[in-house]
């Protein structure tokens, strides 16, 4: 079984260093280990420092792409080179390298195919107490998304199966953490949280510039995946407002005309403006399904590009032995 660590990189020249020298060379259960840095459009020496201190394989974006394409980047090289377990985790050092071991025994016992580390954010010291309380809304807004439980949901620190990563497309630019757990949520993959701590912080956080851009961004993220995962729902709770509002108006018109009240004609405004009410909250439903029919295809489009890596991938594998048998 080989495990392959990537690490993601972006001017990370002084702390990679220290990120390397904390990975375990040997763990039960792995036959190998190799590293692999994704730079991502640095203009530092990363990649330079990467290559003195025995990287395994280096990946270079000619520009800076995100961290979450940087994601993509790795998990397919991996996937190419043969990992049967991939571990992410962040070149800022924040993740100590002696949990991996912890990250992985989940994957190679079969009960899990992707492992969060759980930073257990309200023993952080260096957290504020807002960010505190925002991480836990944001674990509970995931959790009601994807149907898991994940405590730290935005832990970058994360252990995979090989299944897990054939079956990840990401499609949001600003981070991966929290489209990776509703894919696995709604493609039925296995989850488990380990505990593990952090060591203090060696920069400021490159992904969010304060803890509002943090918020949005990432309430935004998660917004815009419940849409995309559960189009029928999403569009449904828009239209009730509508359909609420427009019966209200009915009721109140049909009221007063079976009661007989005299003057029921200045009631009218009330039946005009409860069908409009309505016939926009129909035609939002409507849009829900068409969009629900939609997300069937692509769920039929996701299973043909998993099943199109797998053939691939085993093209590969096939070549690579033939390579070595002459």
């Amino acid at each position: 079984m080989k495990l392959i660590i990537q690490i993601p990189c972006y001017n990370e020249a002084q702390t990679l260093p220290a990120v390397l020298a904390e990975l375990p060379r040997a763990i039960p259960g792995i036959d190998c280990i190799e590293t692999l840095i994704i730079d991502d459009g640095s203009s530092d020496d990363t990649a330079a420092v990467a290559r003195s201190l025995g990287v395994t394989h280096i990946i270079r974006h000619p520009r800076n792409r995100g961290l979450a394409q940087a994601f993509q980047t790795g998990i397919d090289a991996c996937l190419r080179l043969g990992a049967g377990v991939i571990v992410h985790t962040d070149a800022d050092n924040q993740y100590p390298g002696r949990y991996i071991p912890d990250l992985v025994a989940p994957v190679l016992a079969g009960r899990a195919d992707m492992v969060i580390g759980d930073r257990q954010v309200r023993t952080i010291a260096h957290f504020s107490g807002l960010k505190k309380r925002m991480l836990g809304l944001g674990s509970w807004m995931v959790r009601n998304v994807s149907g898991v439980n994940a405590p730290d949901p935005v832990s970058g620190f994360r252990a995979y199966s090989r299944e897990a990563a054939l079956r990840f497309t990401i499609l949001t630019r600003y981070s991966y953490t929290l489209e990776t757990i509703i894919q696995a949520g709604k493609g039925g993959l296995g989850i488990e949280s380990v505990p593990v701590t952090t060591n203090p912080p060696t920069r400021p956080s490159r992904l969010q510039r304060s803890m509002w851009h943090f918020i949005k961004a990432q309430a935004g993220t998660i917004l815009r995946l419940y849409a995309f995962y559960e189009p029928l729902r999403t569009f449904s709770y828009i239209a009730v407002p509508f359909l609420l509002a427009g019966a209200a108006l009915w009721i109140r018109f049909l009221i007063n005309y079976l009661s007989g009240e005299s003057g029921v004609g200045r009631f009218v405004q009330s039946l005009t403006l409860g069908t409009g009410l309505l016939l926009v909250g129909t035609l939002i439903v409507l849009f829900g399904i068409q969009a629900d029919i939609s997300g069937k295809h692509r769920q039929l489009t996701q299973e043909m590009l998993y099943r199109l890596k797998k053939m691939e991938l085993a093209k590969v594998g096939d070549q690579v032995q033939v390579a070595d048998d002459f």
